[in-house]
């Protein structure tokens, strides 16, 4: 008898077996490497290999091309010798209590068993397997099931089997939601999910995943680049374990918080206008500190009951009205008395309306003549003067038409809503990942407060815009 016999014996298949010897012999092996020694097609090479790896007996990097790897022969037969003997243990030791009268516990230890320490999971290879599992998820689901759909992930699904079991598990009652990455190409795709279906855009992520009942996950390791491509490279791990999981979840969770609503989002694509709501920081630090501090209220907060003084509680009382009374007075500076930073406010919605402005001069090709509609805008609406130089670098001068009220304490800070616009602008022109890099810096001049922002041009051929 042979090693490959022996493992047959064991329970293997004789694909599988001849795969663990194999592997055993070899460094690291890609699926197709695999195929090759076996003589098979790389699918029934993944198919052994997604067992053996779920059995734990052969391991997987997450590198593209992924590759696999297992210990000596010896070693993963005892291995497999021993998970057989407990599991005929545990079997055996759950008939006795059955038939001795006792409630069997077997199923909750070995559930115990796989969540805390027995963490699995398969490799998946090919979008059609890898939609037939996400079906086969959405058809189980008992309570929850979330969708990371990315970029074109929406299309991927209205082309598989995996579009009716979630529509057919949203109407049987489960909660059904969607996290995507909305796309002009793709965005009528979401008029065939269920409108029980809630769904959410965000420009933070683009993978491709599922979450089902909190307990299983199936995540994209690759998408090929190619949207209506048949992704037969495509690649998904399907992940048990509940650590993992709950982590999953929460992350999820918080992406979900901060998405916009799909209708809002989808107005970019449909009116070509940006209405998503607007998130402001308002302040930092203490806000309990700041309010007590605006109330002349300084006593330490005690750490257990202590005696009521009426006179005590009146005089306070009294003092607190007084202070609550001027608070009402209405002003920017009541309003930072109680922590809520109006500058900050302000350049926020500048940037907002940058960002849609940019938005609305988008099929603007040239830097120069977007900065020319730019400046025109800008000096129509009276908000002060633009001017862009290229000496020593390519540069916009920004002057505000208000700059003599940026010290009165009491004055609503329009000069930050303003830079906001311009800055707004250039950032959304100019995104981080782009060859663009733009630098804001503020100075004095003969006319006042002046700002700068300096566009430096990354291996950017053009004459008329590189430094």
């Amino acid at each position: 008898m042979n090693w490959a016999e022996l493992f047959q014996d064991a329970g293997l298949s004789e694909r599988e077996a001849r795969s663990v010897e194999i592997l055993s012999s070899s460094k690291e092996l890609k699926a197709s490497e695999l195929a090759k020694k076996l003589g098979t097609n790389r699918l029934d090479a993944y198919n052994s290999l997604s067992r053996l790896t779920e059995i734990g007996l052969v391991n997987v990097t997450a590198d593209r091309p992924m590759r696999f790897s297992c210990s000596s022969l010896p070693v993963l037969f005892k291995r497999l010798i021993k998970d057989q003997r407990e599991r005929i243990d545990r079997t055996s030791q759950s008939f006795e209590k059955l038939m001795s009268g006792a409630k069997s516990d077997y199923e909750k230890e070995e559930q115990s068993n796989s969540d805390e320490t027995n963490a699995r999971f398969a490799v998946l290879k090919g979008r059609e397997h890898i939609h037939k599992k996400i079906a086969n998820f959405a058809d189980e689901a008992e309570e929850r099931l979330i969708l990371l759909l990315g970029r074109f992930g929406i299309l991927h699904l209205c082309r598989s089997s995996g579009l009716e079991e979630v529509n057919s598990a949203a109407q049987r009652g489960v909660v059904v939601t969607v996290i995507a990455q909305l796309d002009r190409r793709t965005v009528r795709f979401y008029d065939q999910l269920d409108e029980s279906i809630e769904v959410r855009h965000t420009d933070e992520i683009s993978s491709l995943g599922l979450l089902q009942d909190s307990n299983q996950v199936i995540q994209f390791l690759y998408v090929e680049e190619n949207p209506v491509g048949r992704g037969r490279d495509d690649a998904a791990l399907v992940i048990h374990s509940d650590v993992f999981n709950s982590s999953h979840s929460d992350f999820v969770s918080a992406i979900w918080s901060e998405a916009v609503d799909f209708e809002s989002a989808k107005k970019r694509f449909t009116e070509e206008r940006i209405v998503d709501p607007l998130r402001l920081t308002i302040g930092k630090g203490s806000f309990l500190d700041q309010f007590r501090d605006a109330l002349g209220v300084n006593a330490e907060l005690p750490e257990t009951d202590t005696p009521f003084n009426p006179k005590s509680f009146l005089a306070s009382t009294r003092e607190i009205n007084q202070a609550r009374t001027a608070l009402q007075g209405g002003t920017v500076q009541s309003l930072k008395q109680l922590g809520i930073d109006m500058n900050t406010m302000l350049r926020q919605i500048g940037q907002r309306i940058g960002e849609e402005l940019t938005f609305s001069l988008r099929k603007i090709e040239g830097h120069v003549e977007f900065l020319s509609e730019l400046m025109d805008w800008w000096e129509h609406a009276g908000l002060g003067e633009l001017d862009y130089d290229s000496d020593p670098f390519f540069h916009i001068v920004v002057k505000l038409a208000h700059p003599e009220v940026m010290d009165n304490q009491n004055s609503l800070p329009l000069w930050e809503l303003d830079d906001g616009i311009i800055e707004g602008a250039l950032m959304a022109r100019y995104p981080s990942t782009g060859n663009v890099r733009v630098r804001r810096e503020s100075f004095e001049d003969a006319d006042g407060p002046t700002w700068r922002y300096t566009l430096i041009f990354i291996e950017d051929d053009s004459d008329e815009d590189t430094d």
